[in-house]
This record gives C-alpha cells, sequence and structure tokens, in this order.
C-alpha cells in the first residue's frame, strides 16, 4: 500500500497561485462523493498561499508558503469528530466523511493549523482530500503537483524509493522540515525553505565612500557559542546571514586588509537591515 504525501519548495515558489486555481477548479461546484461534497464557489481555499515578508529598508524577503491540509498522523481534528467522520485511509490520507461529519462545526475549530473550512450551506467541515479521488481512479499526482510550473511542489509515495517525494527527502535531507512541528499533530506535510530570521547590511570603507567594497570578509557568531559562519560581501558591499535561530544575540565583524575591523551585536528577534558597518584605516 502507498503512503503518499505532499511536499513544498518554498525556495522555488513564485506565488503564482496556479496551484489554489487548478484545487478551485477540480472541487468547487463538484461532488467527489464519498470523499468530499462540492466547494462553494466563493470564501473556500483548501489551498491558500500564505505571503510572508521579512526585512527592513532595502533587505526585504517575501517568501510564499502553501498552507493546506496536513494529513497529520494525529489528526486532533478526529478527536472532536463523530465516530468515523475524520479518518485516515491506509494511504495516510486524512479524510473528513462528509456524511457522518454533517454538522460539526468543532472539527473547523479543532485544526491547529486553520485549514479546514466551513461550508455553511451543506453545515459541513471541508478541506483538502489531497485528491483521493484521482488517485483511486488510477491517476499518479494531485491536481495542484500537476500544474505546479516551477515544480515546487512535490506529491508522491514515500514507500516508494524511486518516487519523485522520496528522491526529494533523500536529496534535501536535514533542510526538509514539518510546519510547527510542536503542535503535536505530526503532519505528514513537508517544507523545504520556511522562512527563517535573516541580518543582512553592508560594508562602507570610510576612506572611499562612493566605492562598494566586495570580498570583504564577514564573520558571525551567536553569543551562546551555538554556532559561527562566515561570508563575503557581493560586488554591492552587501552580505547576508539566513537560517538564524529568532530571539538569539548574534555577534557580526567585518574584517579587510589594512582597516580597523569593525563588529556589532545584534538581537535577532526579527529579520535585520543592520545598515552600514563602515570600516576606517
Amino acid at each position: 500500500m502507498a503512503r503518499y504525501a505532499l511536499a513544498f519548495d518554498i525556495e522555488k515558489c513564485t506565488g503564482c497561485y496556479s496551484c489554489v486555481l487548478a484545487c478551485k477548479d477540480e472541487y468547487a461546484g463538484n461532488d467527489h462523493l464519498p470523499l468530499s461534497a462540492a466547494q462553494p464557489y466563493s470564501e473556500h481555499n483548501w489551498l491558500t498561499i500564505k505571503e510572508v515578508e521579512q526585512g527592513q529598508g532595502t533587505k526585504i524577503k517575501v517568501d510564499y508558503v502553501p498552507m493546506t491540509c496536513q494529513h497529520c498522523e494525529n489528526p486532533l481534528c478526529a478527536t472532536v469528530a463523530p465516530e468515523g467522520a475524520v479518518y485516515t485511509r491506509a494511504d495516510g490520507i486524512v479524510i473528513i466523511d462528509p456524511d457522518k461529519s454533517k454538522g460539526c462545526k468543532e472539527i473547523v475549530e479543532a485544526c491547529p493549523y486553520r485549514v479546514v473550512s466551513w461550508n455553511e450551506e451543506a453545515q459541513l467541515a471541508q478541506k483538502c482530500t489531497m485528491c483521493a479521488h484521482m488517485l483511486d481512479n488510477g491517476e499518479t499526482t494531485t491536481r495542484c503537483a500537476e500544474c505546479c510550473p516551477t515544480g515546487a511542489l512535490i506529491f508522491g509515495d514515500l514507500d516508494d524509493p524511486n518516487s519523485e517525494i522520496s528522491k526529494f527527502m533523500t536529496e534535501k535531507g536535514d533542510r526538509v522540515e514539518a510546519y510547527k512541528p510542536e503542535l503535536g499533530a505530526r503532519p505528514v506535510v513537508r517544507y523545504l525553505g520556511l522562512p527563517k530570521v535573516f541580518i543582512a547590511g553592508e560594508v562602507v570603507c570610510a576612506d572611499t565612500p562612493a566605492e562598494c567594497p566586495g570580498g570583504v570578509k564577514v564573520r558571525i557568531a551567536a553569543l551562546d557559542g551555538s554556532m559561527s559562519a562566515e561570508t563575503t560581501t557581493d560586488f554591492l558591499g552587501d552580505f547576508e546571514f539566513k537560517n538564524l535561530e529568532c530571539n538569539q544575540q548574534y555577534r557580526v565583524t567585518a574584517e579587510l586588509q589594512g582597516y580597523a575591523p569593525v563588529e556589532l551585536v545584534v538581537r535577532a528577534n526579527a529579520s535585520k537591515n543592520i545598515g552600514e558597518l563602515v570600516l576606517t584605516k
């Protein structure tokens, strides 16, 4: 038996919304019983794109984080539902039964990821079914993965080492992670490149302020000794350190031969543009 899962490569996602539109086209007004009743044409989106903006000034990043049912191994929505109203199939897909769940709005509130919608007219909690009706009919992918133009959405069988998702998980290793695993639901969906705190800035030489010093060595170190890293400025004199721990204090040091080192201590309670580090002779 297959064990299906989705993965999202945020580093490739451009926020084009093709997946959102494909999902809408597949489910809005279309029954796929006994797995799902028709999705309303308005208000519902069983796949959404969360835009995450970080940084300040000239150092701004925008990431697009697709959000859908996480098909949890411990689906908390099932704990408030009538018996059999929320169930996990043998292939790992979590389904809200459109008959047994009727009238149970508590399912919506129980989802820690807030990806279950309430159909007021049908009195149903509804969500992504990972296109189970397509898979049952012999298709090998989901509608959203099928239409993704950048390859940012990966679907497949985790128990098949030759599947696209298994190869993705193997290639990317420990960079692939769950979204908010601390919620305790044990989500199956995986992400590469979830937005993390970054520190960016630029180096300027006091005696040549109109020039952009490339190749300047810049180091960062956590004050608690948990990490350190090194980079060099680009041709614009800019530098960046990514994937930092939030609410940690860091020492940033810039060094160039012939100049006195300059350093700055920064608390990364959010992504920071620390501005200019000015080197003087």
